[in-house]
């Protein structure tokens, strides 16, 4: 028996109505896993060359992985992807709760829109079953009213729905895709790409289960996951359990890892209150715990702010959204950031982006860039939580102020002129996430060499201890070594591509560096009837990384012409703090990336060589042949 997937992708064309199924064999399953190594594939050969990110010739996908709704516990995330807005390259955006596992359970894999529909729809999926509906009562509903009334049609509260807010709907370019009114799909703008295409949200339910080829080994390996971890990693599993990522903000803000000031200023220096918006803080207006499909290690949660001008109710943010609306912009008020967040879960706007762009306009503001007519009478300083707030809600309803700010912040430079784009933090459009790489230099490599670039998810060197069972090369374990990085970064970037397509969650796997802990290979083998290695898992992550590569690739995306800003290398260093007098340089590592990879660092092509090695002789013809 064959399991881990159901074998069946839906293809909805919007502009003529209609809805097909497609199979896919199990030689596609070992040769791409799903999640975004499946999306890659399709979307590589569905969507022309050129084509516009926000035009109907752009293709959008919801898509799970191997291990996504097996119960394992490494398997709760769906990951949409398509053409970013953003960076005109390829986009994904990995996302936890239950739509993935409920997709699975309708009897599909992943369902992907084509075309652009005449009016407001969404996409229902029932037990094998898909229908497309009339939105038009929900178009202009927040997140939460779009939820609610899906699940009220139906009377069913185990619905699951994958919606975009208002920001989505004006094609804001930071909007994003919330599932559970909370757990976002934030990166990479596909948000809009799902507003252009009048595609309000996809429903869901499926009283099915995931197939599983032996479901009691998988559920001896998830025992043995989950007492390993308690006894080895106590401190860890409890903690996690407890706050979150958000328990890790006002060490990582101190530390210099936070960027702050728009990444101009020293955390411990300019921001000396983190501990106003540390996990302890954000844990006392918790009102119940949240975890996601299948997981034993439930970090989320609900907070509520009941009275005063911030009086809100919302999931539980996580680090990144406390670092960008917090240290970012020196805001210690928690309660406003509960708030922000909430406006951002609402709205459907990436939540990292939105503080970034934010953080850009203030400095704007105080180096007289932009007046206070400009801003409609908004005093935009640091810390000015109440003016922070306006903007933000002028953002969300792309209007004012906020529509010059609601597509990032090298959409709002090219606006704004006047040598603003010295203050737009980003790399190739899309903003930086709160990881700075003068601490941890690898993330900066990440940002650069990644498909998806500015993805703190693509990159952290300790990462390399949690490839458990695999032949790994050699790496250079100091933190600045100038050289002798690149094959260990590869392997890094490698191991998420498998993560990310398995439908995996990248905490739990942290985990799997514990001596006798089942690797990502021991799953996928347990619910598929395989025997994968760790060396072949890896195989297939390399495969991926050159798909979205080669996407990259057509569309114009070159390596060379993306580099980080220097405040984020430390050019000019800063003068004081944790991280004073630190430069570095990760275009060196990035280099060697390249040449392990058997890529043309002036291109971004994967060799012809490499391509037809890993079975891609058609990428092959269209990158190196077909002129």
């Amino acid at each position: 028996m064959t399991g881990g997937f159901t074998g069946r992708i839906l293809k909805v064309d919007l502009t003529h109505e209609r809805i097909h199924a497609e199979y896919l064999g199990e030689v596609f399953y070992r040769t791409w896993l799903g999640g975004y190594g499946l999306g890659a594939r399709i979307i590589y050969k569905d969507i022309a060359p050129g084509a516009e990110p926000l035009g109907p010739g752009n293709v959008i996908g919801f898509t799970t992985g191997i291990l996504t709704g097996t119960f394992s516990p490494l398997g709760s995330s769906f990951t949409a992807v398509g053409k970013s807005p953003l960076t005109g390259g390829w986009g994904d955006s990995r996302a936890g709760g239950y739509f993935g596992a409920e997709l699975k359970c309708a009897g599909f894999d992943a369902v992907f829109f084509y075309g652009r529909s005449h009016k407001p729809v969404y996409l229902w999926v029932d037990d094998g079953r898909a229908e497309l509906k009339d939105a038009s009562q929900i178009w202009g509903r927040d997140v939460a009213e779009t939820e609610d009334a899906l699940r009220g049609q139906r009377d069913d509260k185990r619905v699951q729905v994958a919606s975009i807010g208002p920001a989505g709907e004006k094609l804001s370019l930071i909007s994003c895709i919330i599932t559970d009114k909370g757990r976002a799909a934030a990166r990479s703008g596909l948000g809009a790409v799902m507003g252009s295409k009048n595609l309000k949200a996809v429903a869901v339910r499926g009283t099915g289960k995931v197939p599983v080829a032996d479901r009691q080994k998988l559920m001896d390996l998830r025992k043995r996951f989950v007492d390993l971890a308690k006894e080895e990693r106590e401190f860890y599993w409890e903690y996690f359990t407890k706050y979150g990522t958000s328990g890790a903000t006002a060490m990582l803000s101190a530390s210099g890892d936070c960027p702050c000031k728009n990444w101009s200023g020293a955390g411990s220096i300019d921001f000396p209150n983190s501990e106003k918006i540390s996990g302890d803080n954000v844990v006392r207006y918790m009102t119940k715990r949240y975890g996601c499909h299948g997981c034993p290690m439930p970090c989320g949660g609900y907070v509520k702010v009941g009275d005063g001008p911030y009086a809100s109710e919302a999931m539980k943010p996580e680090y990144e959204t406390l670092g960008a609306f917090g240290t970012l912009l020196l805001n210690d008020d928690v309660e406003a950031i509960l708030f922000m967040n909430g406006i951002c879960n609402k709205y459907g706007l990436d939540t990292i982006s939105t503080g970034a762009t934010i953080a850009f306009a203030i400095e704007c503001y105080q180096n007289g860039v932009i007046t206070r007519e400009q801003t409609g009478g908004i005093d935009l300083t640091w810390g000015n939580t109440d003016s922070i707030v306006r903007v933000l809600e002028l953002i969300a309803r792309r209007e004012g102020f906020g529509a010059v700010l609601a597509d990032g912040v090298r959409a709002a430079a090219m606006r704004i002129g006047k040598g603003s784009e010295r203050f737009a933090v980003h790399v190739g459009g899309q903003e930086l996430p709160m990881h700075d790489p003068k601490l941890t230099p690898t993330f900066g490599s990440a940002y650069l060499f990644d498909a998806t670039p500015g993805r703190h998810t693509q990159g952290f060197e300790m990462y390399l201890d949690t490839i458990s069972g695999a032949k790994m090369p050699p790496y250079a374990e100091a933190k600045y070594d100038p050289v002798g990085k690149g094959p260990g970064i590869a392997y890094m970037s490698y191991f998420n591509h498998v993560v990310n397509s398995l439908g995996v969650c990248q905490f739990p796997s942290n985990l799997s560096a514990i001596q006798g802990m089942p690797s990502h290979a021991d799953f996928v083998n347990a619910a598929t009837g395989w025997d994968m290695t760790m060396d072949e898992l890896l195989v297939c992550g390399e495969r991926i990384a050159c798909m979205r590569q080669a996407f990259n690739v057509r569309e114009g995306v070159k390596p060379r012409d993306l580099g980080l800003p220097g405040r984020a290398e430390g050019k000019p260093p800063l003068t004081d703090g944790p991280l004073k007098g630190v430069t570095v340089d990760v275009k060196s590592w990035v280099k060697e990336y390249y040449v392990y990879a058997d890529w043309d660092y002036n291109t971004g092509k994967p060799s012809e060589k490499k391509l037809i090695e890993l079975g891609l002789a058609d990428v092959a013809n269209d990158l190196h042949r077909a002129q």
